[in-house]
C-alpha cells in the first residue's frame, strides 16, 4: 500500500496492524516502528527510560513525515500565490459531496 504524495512506503500490512491492535489514528507510514515500540513498552511496564531506541526511531519517522507535509503545504501556497491553481480548501470534500 502506497500513500500518495509521500516518499515513505507503507511497510506494515493491515493484518499486522490489526493483530498488534494499533489504533486507526496511528496507522501511517511509521506504524511498522510503533508495533515493536508498543511491545517493548508493555514488556517494560511503560518505564520512561526503557525502549529509548525504539521510541527515538518512531519519533524521528513521525517528525520526517510532518516536515514532508509542511514542505508540500509550502509548495501549494507558493503555487497559489503565483496564480496557478485554485485556493486550498479549508473543508475537504467528502465521498458523498
Amino acid at each position: 500500500m502506497e500513500v500518495e504524495g509521500s516518499s515513505k512506503p507503507m511497510i506494515a500490512t493491515q493484518q499486522e496492524l490489526v493483530e498488534a491492535k494499533v489504533p486507526l489514528a496511528y496507522r501511517d507510514q511509521c506504524a511498522h516502528l510503533l508495533i515493536p515500540l508498543n511491545k517493548c513498552r508493555q514488556s517494560e511496564l511503560y518505564l520512561p527510560w526503557k525502549c529509548e531506541n525504539e521510541r527515538h526511531s518512531y519519533e524521528k519517522c513521525e517528525y520526517e513525515l510532518v516536515m514532508e507535509r509542511m514542505i508540500q503545504m509550502q509548495k501549494l501556497k507558493q503555487s497559489n500565490k503565483q496564480g496557478k491553481g485554485s485556493p486550498i480548501p479549508l473543508i475537504p470534500k467528502t465521498a458523498n459531496a
